[in-house]
């Protein structure tokens, strides 16, 4: 990641801190070519977190991404399992990626997402996990493809989907694992808005400057009222994680994971960029 001032905290930051203003930040994701969710990715977000937790002018955080095409991509399914397994719980007492996610969700400062480009599986566990969401009309697309590939998704879908779409859209978002272009997005709830791309950027500066002008206990204690009568317990969320890494071993998922490896996955390309299309090609496999 990067510290706040710019100054670069690793060689290969994938989580970068910007200061817009003292109340008001933007946290790059940058991990060329896909913006592929590994370990290092995990730890670095989790650095950020805790940074802006610990900063009391904190009013608003943007998230977005650095890499064209993609806001946050899927795990990445080659590197060490344990890596990702073996990192410390965090304060929520949940694993490292939920326990991020938790914690920005309860944060008593404003968290938007905006989204130009994928948000595959654990970037749509992210943008669940900010107050709001706004995407490119064009470019943005949205997926959990997990079902697809026979992984169960961890970070929180399951638990977050049905409070913002109901449970029909939620069960056809993650059981059709299909992408989801941004007019269906924000048809089904799934994001605030979508925009022309023209004014994504520009609608998203002017509401996060907004905001950041009010009175921050205003802010924090607004939010943690809405939390009180929208989140999902954390007992939800772990369910969830326990069930993705169960299904992580299974054969089957070994199988079609495997599978869309060879066709192109992880790397630019067909498979990625139509990747609803590709696990939809898989056809049955033996259940195991």
């Amino acid at each position: 990641m990067s510290t706040t001032d710019g100054a670069p905290a690793t060689e290969a930051a994938q989580v970068r801190l910007n200061r817009v203003t003292d109340s008001y930040f933007r946290v790059a994701l940058d991990n060329p070519p896909l913006n592929l969710m590994g370990p290092e990715f995990v730890l670095q977000i989790r650095e950020v977190v805790t940074a802006l937790e610990n900063d009391n002018r904190v009013k608003v955080v943007v998230f977005e991404s650095a890499v064209d095409g993609v806001f946050l991509n899927h795990s990445d399914f080659l590197a060490n399992f344990d890596d990702l397994t073996s990192i410390p719980q965090g304060p929520t007492g949940l694993e490292a990626w939920p326990d991020v996610l938790v914690r920005l969700t309860r944060a008593p400062f404003v968290s938007i997402a905006l989204i130009r480009g994928r948000a595959t599986g654990n970037g749509s566990e992210l943008l669940l996990a900010c107050d709001m969401s706004f995407a490119s009309r064009e470019k943005a697309l949205f997926s959990h493809f997990e079902v697809g590939a026979g992984v169960v998704p961890g970070g929180g879908p399951m638990a977050r989907l049905p409070r913002v779409m109901g449970r029909a859209r939620a069960l056809e978002v993650l059981l059709g694992a299909d992408d989801i272009p941004a007019a269906d997005a924000e048809l089904f709830g799934y994001v605030n808005r979508a925009l022309p791309d023209a004014e994504l950027d520009g609608f998203v500066d002017a509401l996060a400057t907004r905001i950041a002008s009010f009175d921050k206990w205003a802010i924090a204690n607004t939010k943690r009222l809405v939390n009180e009568a929208s989140l999902p317990p954390d007992v939800e969320i772990r369910a969830g994680w326990d069930a993705c890494m169960a299904s992580v071993k299974r054969p089957a998922a070994q199988d079609r994971v495997k599978s869309l490896l060879a066709q192109g996955l992880q790397k630019p390309g067909d498979t990625e960029d139509r990747l609803g299309f590709s696990v939809g090609q898989l056809g049955p496999k033996g259940e195991r």
